[in-house]
């Protein structure tokens, strides 16, 4: 069996860079879009395992996109990245379906870890804390 192959989602090319770097170790990354949009359209062509998508996104945001993605294709698993250190946030997340919400300031640590958790179909929150920024 091959490499997971991730699906990734950020509106930022820096920060969609250095998250694509830290998912290529471990995981085969199929495409990069830059919104929800770009995310359903990229997950019909690519089939990916797992959704990587930030939340707060131009246009359709990372949480509508799951929502959408998931009654569309309900075996892709979803991690959730932000910014935000807001639990609701998170929780909303959750509640569309997305398995893990990780904060981009902890992402070099504990991105691959969610991606991991999710493939297993468990749940991961990202814990409180400051990192390098991705």
């Amino acid at each position: 069996m091959g490499r997971p192959r991730v699906l990734l989602a950020d509106d930022h090319p820096a920060v969609a860079d250095e998250l694509r770097k830290l998912l290529e170790a471990e995981f085969d990354v199929v495409a990069v879009v830059t919104d929800g949009n770009g995310l359903l359209r990229a997950a019909n062509l690519a089939h990916p395992d797992v959704v990587v998508t930030d939340i707060v996104m131009p246009g359709c945001d990372g949480i509508a996109a799951t929502r959408t993605l998931l009654a569309r294709h309900p075996g892709t698993r979803v991690v959730l990245v932000t910014v935000h250190d807001d639990p609701d946030l998170a929780e909303r997340g959750f509640a569309a379906g997305a398995l893990a919400c990780v904060l981009k300031t902890t992402a070099p640590q504990v991105l691959v870890p969610a991606v991991h958790a999710a493939l297993r179909g468990e749940r991961y929150v990202s814990p409180r804390g400051r990192g390098t920024q991705a």
